[in-house]
């Protein structure tokens, strides 16, 4: 029964650190990309245009 009150512990330190880390990469923007990457199939815009291929001149 001892083994009780340090599981508790233990979980309550792994929830408070994981809710940190959350908070410090919700900070500094980290996932914003991943966002912007999901939404990208929807997207209407063609793409732009292919630029021609430049073939070399034989000598």
């Amino acid at each position: 029964m001892n083994v009780i009150p340090l599981e508790v512990f233990v979980s309550l330190i792994l929830g408070f650190s994981s809710l940190l880390l959350w908070f410090f990469t919700n900070r500094q923007g980290d996932l914003d990309e991943a966002d912007r990457l999901a939404l990208l199939p929807l997207d209407d815009t063609p793409p732009p245009p292919a630029k021609p291929a430049v073939r070399p001149e034989p000598l």
